[in-house]
C-alpha cells in the first residue's frame, strides 16, 4: 500500500518512506566517489587534486537545482495540503522550466570564467590546466544536472521516493560505466576527460529520466503541463530554498577556504588528503540530506493542513532517528579510516598516513551535522526561509571560516580536520535554539 502524505507516520512508516530517498542520496555520492576513484588510481595525484580543488567552484553552478528542489517542494507540499491540488502542479511545472533555463545561463558563465577562478584558488601548471578542463566538460551538462536536483525533493513530493532511487541508480550505473570505460582504456593524457565526460553524461541520464516521467501522464500526484509565470510562486520558492543556496554556495567558499589553507600546510597531499575526505563526507552525509529531503513534504503537507500533533510527532521522531544515525556514522567512520585511505591513496605512504590522521578526526563530526542538516530542512519545508538560511549560512560559512582560520594557528594541520567539529557543534546548538524559539508560532512541541 503507498504511503501518502496525510498519513500518520510512526517510525516504521517514517523510515520506509525516506528510505529510497536515502537510498537515492547515498547512491548518488558513491558515484561520485568512484569517480574520485578512477581518477586518482588511474589518471594519477595531480588530475585527483585538480578535481578537488575545481568542485567546490562547479557545486556553486549547481545549487540553482537545489533552490528548487527543496523550497519549490515546500510550496507544492503546503499547497496540496491546503487542497489545491492544480495550482500545486502549475507551480511544480513553472519550477521545472525555471531551473532548466538557468541552468543553461548558468552553464555558460561558469564556462567563461573557470580560468581566472581557478588561478585565484592557487592552481599552476599542470594543475590549472586539469581544473579548468574537466570544469568546463561538467558545466556543459549543467542544465540536466540542475534538473536532477531539483527533481530530488519532488519524488518524495509525488509520493514516489522509489523513483527517485532508481532514476539515481540509472544515474549512477552510467557513470561508473563510463569511468570503467573511458578512464581504463584511454590513453593518460585522455583519462581525465573521460571522467569528465563520464560525469557529464550521468548528469544528462538523471536530469532526463524524471523529464520524461513527468511530463507523460503517471500515477503520481504530480504532473509537467502548462504553467504562467508567476513571480510571487518564483519568489517564494528562492526565499524557502536559500538555505540550500546557503549551504551549497558557503560549502563551496568554504572548500576553496580549506584547499588554500592545505596548499599552505601540506602542499597538493593536504589537497589530495581532504578530498578523500569529501567523499566519505558526501556518502555519511547524504543519509541526514536524504532524511531530511525525504520527511520535508511530510512536513509541508501537515504544516499546510494545520495538523499540530502531527508536526510534533514528526519533530519528535526524527531528532531520536537522526541521533542514531549519527553513533552509527561515527562507529564507521573510525573503523573504516584505514582501508578507505588505502582505497583512495593507497599509492602514496606519506599521504595516506595523512588522510587516515584526518579521517579519525573529522569522523566525529558525523555525531553533530545531522541536527543542524535537518533543522535546516525543517524550517524549509515549514517555509521559513529566513530562519533555514541563518542556519545554513552560519554553519556553512561562518562558524567553519572561523574555525579553519583559528585553529590551525593552534593545531597546525590538525586544526583544519578540528574545525569541522567545532563548526558542527556551533550549528547544532543554534537549530536547537530556533526549534525551541518557533515553537509557538508553529505548533510542533
Amino acid at each position: 500500500m503507498r504511503i501518502q502524505l496525510s498519513d500518520h507516520f510512526t517510525y516504521r512508516k517514517l523510515i520506509k518512506f525516506t528510505l529510497p530517498t536515502m537510498g537515492m542520496m547515498i547512491v548518488s555520492s558513491i558515484y561520485g566517489v568512484v569517480d574520485g576513484l578512477f581518477v586518482s588510481n588511474f589518471a594519477g595525484k595531480t588530475p585527483f587534486a585538480a578535481i578537488n580543488l575545481i568542485m567546490p567552484y562547479i557545486m556553486i553552478f549547481s545549487t540553482i537545482g537545489f533552490i528548487f528542489g527543496t523550497g519549490g517542494s515546500a510550496v507544492v507540499a503546503k499547497t496540496m495540503g491546503e487542497g489545491d491540488k492544480d495550482r500545486a502542479n502549475g507551480y511544480f511545472s513553472l519550477f521545472v522550466y525555471v531551473s532548466f533555463a538557468l541552468g543553461v545561463l548558468f552553464a555558460a558563465l561558469g564556462i567563461a570564467i573557470v580560468r581566472p577562478v581557478a588561478v585565484l584558488l592557487g592552481s599552476e601548471g599542470t594543475l590549472l590546466e586539469d581544473a579548468v578542463l574537466y570544469s568546463r566538460i561538467v558545466l556543459a551538462a549543467l542544465p540536466f544536472n540542475a534538473l536532477q536536483f531539483m527533481f530530488q525533493p519532488f519524488f518524495s513530493t509525488a509520493e514516489k521516493p522509489q523513483l527517485g532511487l532508481v532514476t539515481t541508480v540509472s544515474s549512477g550505473v552510467m557513470n561508473v560505466a563510463l569511468d570503467a570505460l573511458l578512464v581504463l582504456l584511454l590513453p593518460q593524457p585522455y583519462k581525465l576527460v573521460g571522467a569528465a565526460v563520464a560525469t557529464a553524461m550521468s548528469q544528462v541520464v538523471g536530469g532526463v529520466i524524471p523529464i520524461v516521467y513527468f511530463g507523460r501522464k503517471n500515477n503520481s500526484i504530480l504532473r509537467i503541463g502548462k504553467a504562467r509565470l508567476d513571480v510571487r510562486a518564483i519568489f517564494k520558492a528562492v526565499t524557502n530554498g536559500s538555505s540550500e543556496f546557503m549551504t551549497n554556495v558557503s560549502m563551496s567558499v568554504v572548500g576553496m577556504l580549506y584547499n588554500i589553507q592545505l596548499l599552505e600546510y601540506a602542499g597538493e597531499n593536504g589537497v589530495a588528503a581532504y578530498g578523500v575526505m569529501m567523499y566519505v563526507s558526501m556518502i555519511f552525509a547524504a543519509m541526514f540530506i536524504g532524511y531530511s529531503i525525504g520527511v520535508a513534504p511530510v512536513i509541508g503537507y501537515h504544516d499546510g493542513a494545520q495538523n499540530h500533533a502531527e508536526l510534533r510527532g514528526l519533530l519528535r521522531r526524527s531528532t531520536v532517528l537522526i541521533g542514531g544515525f549519527g553513533v552509527s556514522m561515527v562507529v564507521a567512520g573510525e573503523v573504516l579510516a584505514v582501508p578507505l585511505a588505502a582505497l583512495f591513496v593507497g599509492y602514496d605512504a606519506a599521504l595516506s598516513e595523512l588522510t587516515v590522521s584526518g579521517l579519525r578526526i573529522f569522523a566525529l563530526s558525523f555525531l553533530l551535522m545531522g541536527y543542524a542538516i535537518f533543522g535546516s530542512s525543517f524550517f524549509t519545508a515549514l517555509n521559513d526561509g529566513l530562519t533555514s538560511a541563518l542556519i545554513s549560512f552560519l554553519r556553512t560559512l561562518v562558524f567553519q571560516v572561523a574555525a579553519v582560520l583559528l585553529l590551525p594557528l593552534v593545531f597546525g594541520i590538525d586544526g583544519i580536520w578540528y574545525s569541522i567539529i567545532v563548526a558542527e557543534l556551533m550549528a547544532m546548538a543554534l537549530s536547537a535554539a530556533f526549534v525551541v524559539a518557533k515553537r509557538n508560532k508553529y505548533h510542533y512541541m
